[in-house]
């Protein structure tokens, strides 16, 4: 009585059932995870961010049970390895030196968000068959259209276990978050910091306050239409330097201003009544997602405070109990982040390919749990 159905579209596909197993089935809560809800994966698709000019297509899957859903899979067939944050891009070529063709893949993830979060959306109770029909059927997609393999960027710790015994290879990499642990205010977060880390951060936040203006952390109807014309140059400025190009449309943002300002902090630093930088948060019921930032002018470690330090105190006075900051930057350690193992599933068609892949993953994931276990034991916490 299982059926999966594979959708173009995600706007075909009714928003309260997506939302019912993503986690997400009353608006007047917080979404368990921002980016696996319906609005969010619509607004990519609405404003041209994703679909086969960007090399994301969108390729959802739907499992049902007697013709209602209990499974769903944010699911895209990409032409590229860009904007997926767990890179494979040496996968690919060594696999075309070999005579392969790596493009195009799978990849179950959210575009452009190395957040972590489920990624075989089920509703309660059907966490073990959904899953086991979503991963079926992705590969059985897979293999039937020749797709070289299949990616699960990002998925939770649970997810990679359960993966594994499906027959998928595991991968591990590393990120930075802030936990919460019970702290009443910013200062008895610093309290528990060494001397010279705590006096070290007190002197950024002073600098970086000291540029001149005022900085201001905006949610629900207090983030105006006009504030994303100033966002979007930011973004464009540090898309351009980072990716070469930006991955969102200008548009993206005015869909996430109409369906999700709710689920948004946005921190503006103006001068002279004008924004001159600025970060963007996306709020989880348990977590606070930094994503993007970037500036028309520099200013000593203003970075770090519109970024790091009020994502800190947003989500101490919001009583969430982690904050990600997005990819990479060891820089972050100093500032209260934590090395973090993330995780991702990898499925290959080949097998002489699968077997060197898993090699190198094996290697690989000795390599980051002793990176962890060394960045872990200079953290700038108080020795107990």
């Amino acid at each position: 009585m299982l059926q999966v159905s594979v959708f173009d579209e995600i706007g075909r596909i009714d928003p309260r059932e997506w939302d019912a197993c993503a986690g997400s089935c009353c608006d007047s809560e917080r979404p368990r995870d921002p980016f696996t809800t319906h609005r969010f994966l619509h607004s990519l698709e609405q404003s041209n961010s994703v679909g086969p000019d960007s090399g994301w297509i969108p390729k959802h899957l739907v499992a049902t049970d007697r013709g209602v859903p209990f499974a769903v899979m944010p699911l895209y067939v990409k032409l590229h390895s860009q904007g997926e944050y767990v890179f494979d891009h040496g996968w690919a070529h060594a696999f075309e030196r070999a005579g392969g063709q790596y493009y195009p893949k799978l990849q179950a993830t959210v575009p452009f968000t190395p957040a972590t979060g489920r990624r075989f959306l089920t509703l309660p109770g059907r966490e073990a068959d959904g899953m086991a029909t979503l991963a079926a059927a992705a590969v059985k997609l897979a293999s039937n259209n020749a797709l070289s393999s299949l990616h699960v960027t990002f998925c939770t710790e649970s997810e990679a276990g359960s993966g594994e015994k499906l027959g998928f290879l595991r991968r591990s990499g590393e990120q930075f978050h802030w936990i919460n642990n019970g702290y009443g205010d910013f200062e008895e977060f610093l309290s528990v910091l060494s001397s010279r880390k705590r006096n070290n951060i007190r002197k950024e936040r002073r600098k970086a306050n000291a540029f001149g203006g005022v900085i201001r952390a905006l949610t629900g109807t207090d983030i105006e239409p006009r504030h994303w014309d100033f966002f979007w140059q930011f973004y464009q400025d540090t898309g351009s330097r980072k990716w070469g190009r930006p991955y969102l449309a200008r548009r993206f943002f005015d869909e996430i201003h109409e369906k999700m300002r709710k689920d948004l902090l946005l921190v503006l630093c103006e001068r002279d009544g004008r924004p001159i930088a600025g970060a963007l948060n996306f709020i989880g019921q348990q977590t606070l997602y930094g994503r993007y930032w970037g500036c028309l002018e520099s200013h000593p470690c203003l970075h770090f405070e519109a970024c790091y330090y009020r994502a800190i105190e947003f989500a101490i006075n919001a009583g969430l109990q982690r904050v990600e900051a997005g990819a990479q930057g060891p820089h972050k350690l100093a500032r209260g982040y934590m090395p973090t193992t993330v995780h991702s599933l990898h499925w290959i068609a080949d097998p002489n390919f699968r077997e060197a892949v898993s090699e190198y993953l094996d290697l690989e994931s000795r390599e980051i749990d002793s990176e962890i276990a060394y960045l872990s034991s200079i953290s700038p916490f108080k020795k107990s």
